[in-house]
């Protein structure tokens, strides 16, 4: 196992076990190449960050607009850990250097690219969760994110579908369009998947307790994707 201390260091946090810090920085092209038995890769990690940094990001923009509407404070979590909000800072800190990544993706740039360089700040996230706790995530967080939180603008949870339409148009000469891939949930408490979908590319995927509010969600994180665009942000896959 690589000397991990230099990204600790980086990180502000030292684990009691590496091996989750080493799962965290494998990425799945890099698995694919090792002898069996296949080495886990970080994507149950990015699922477990995604929620660690949606809670403590979520706590601290509550903190900090004790007024703010649900479906405000919502966009404008999406915005703080979008991919973009995540590569930029995981750029910053130079955690490409640090995944492990199969020879392919590493020779096409994968170091630098912002869903691999996200999908390592998530499972970070995790890791660092599962290791210490809450609050060793919290100050992670407050170390990381301080400053992106910090810069926030509630942004009017309303005004993303005709963003993301004007946004579209100009960028891509596409209109968006929204489908309802499932609801769950008795009549009184329905929850709503709807699919944001932009030429032949489907953008987001967001819940809501309405069809509407579903739609805006997913209209606010392909705002944010196609607006990151220029530096690489695809559709989501």
């Amino acid at each position: 196992m690589a000397d991990y201390a230099v990204l600790e260091a980086v990180l502000g946090y030292t684990f009691r076990d590496r091996d989750l810090l080493e799962r965290a920085l494998r990425h799945p092209s890099w698995c694919n190449e090792q002898a069996a038995p296949r080495p886990e890769d970080n994507q149950r990690l990015e699922f477990l960050g995604d929620a660690v940094l949606s809670l403590t990001v979520g706590h601290r923009l509550m903190a900090r607009f004790p007024a703010a509407h649900e479906g405000d404070l919502s966009v404008t979590r999406s915005q703080v850990v979008s991919e973009t909000g995540l590569s930029e800072v995981g750029g910053a800190l130079g955690i490409g250097a640090w995944i492990l990544l199969g020879k392919g993706e590493d020779r096409s740039g994968g170091r630098t690219k912002p869903k691999i360089l996200a999908d390592a700040m998530e499972a970070l996230a995790a890791a660092v969760y599962l290791d210490g706790g809450f609050q060793a995530a919290w100050d992670l967080v407050e170390r990381l994110l301080a400053a992106r939180i910090a810069g926030a603008e509630i942004k009017n949870f309303y005004d993303f579908k005709t963003r993301l339409q004007e946004t579209a148009q100009a960028r891509l000469k596409a209109t968006p369009t929204y489908r309802v891939v499932s609801e769950a949930g008795p009549d009184h408490d329905k929850r709503f998947v709807v699919a944001v979908t932009i030429g032949e590319e489907e953008w987001a995927r967001a819940v809501g307790k309405s069809k509407k509010e579903a739609e805006q969600m997913a209209a606010a994180d392909a705002n944010f994707r196609l607006e990151g665009s220029n530096a690489g942000v695809r559709p989501k896959k």
